[in-house]
């Protein structure tokens, strides 16, 4: 194996030490991102990216192959989506720039031939147009017609930031129509029960509110704790 002292400087391919296995990444798939993120403490989660494949009832869930690239080359995603599995989700630091696309069209149609999950990118994508036929789902940052270099340098399978994300190769990507969080793989398997439990609690409190008899001591006990005179 080797290390990244083997490679010229700014280049590396590193390995993944592990990714879910299949009936995690089933479970967590039928999660809300939401319910997710209020069990990870409510301050996690993707900032300012957008979907761009016109689905608001995609639901992206696999594991993260993760890429870091100088802001406008694509040299090492194109190499990415050469070594990605199937159910991959490439998740790209492309440094939050616009001015040029890090994926277009052609990528598209190559990572659907890999049958590659997904991508979130913190830069820009194109052909918006043929992203919005779906078939693989995509969050970015934004989108310019301006292509990219293929020079690199790059890495892939190290750990990057990504849109307010720390990502580390394998760790549980799950994004749907309120956005991107990733999940440590050595969190998944306490975190599970916390989010179904959550999951049930909401469903209570939705049917109390449904029928209108939601308890009001939930809040005033709040208020008067702080010294609200209720």
């Amino acid at each position: 194996m080797t290390t990244s002292a083997d490679w010229p400087a700014g280049y590396f391919i590193g390995q993944r030490d592990g990714v879910p296995d299949a009936d995690t990444i089933d479970a967590f798939r039928r999660l809300p991102v939401p319910n997710i993120g209020d069990c990870m403490g409510r301050s996690c989660g993707a900032l300012g990216l957008t979907a761009w494949h016109n689905d608001p009832h995609s639901v992206l869930c696999g594991p993260a192959l993760t890429v870091k690239v100088r802001p406008g080359d694509n040299l090492m995603i194109h190499k990415a989506i050469e070594m990605a599995q199937p159910g991959d989700v490439l998740v790209i630091d492309g440094g939050g720039d616009l001015t040029q696309a890090l994926i277009g069209g052609l990528m598209r149609t190559s990572a659907i031939a890999k049958k590659i999950a997904g991508f979130v990118i913190d830069g820009a994508i194109r052909d918006v147009n043929e992203w919005a036929e779906g078939g693989v789902a995509v969050w970015a940052r934004g989108n310019t017609l301006r292509g990219p270099s293929k020079e690199g340098p790059g890495q892939i399978n190290v750990t990057i930031q990504c849109a307010g994300l720390v990502v580390s190769p394998g760790d549980l990507i799950v994004a749907d129509a309120d956005g991107v969080i990733a999940i440590p793989l050595s969190q998944l398997a306490s975190l599970l029960p916390r989010v179904r439990e959550h999951e049930q609690r909401e469903a209570r409190i939705r049917e109390t509110n449904r029928r209108g008899t939601a308890d009001p001591e939930r809040f005033n006990a709040v208020l008067r704790a702080k010294g609200c005179p209720l």
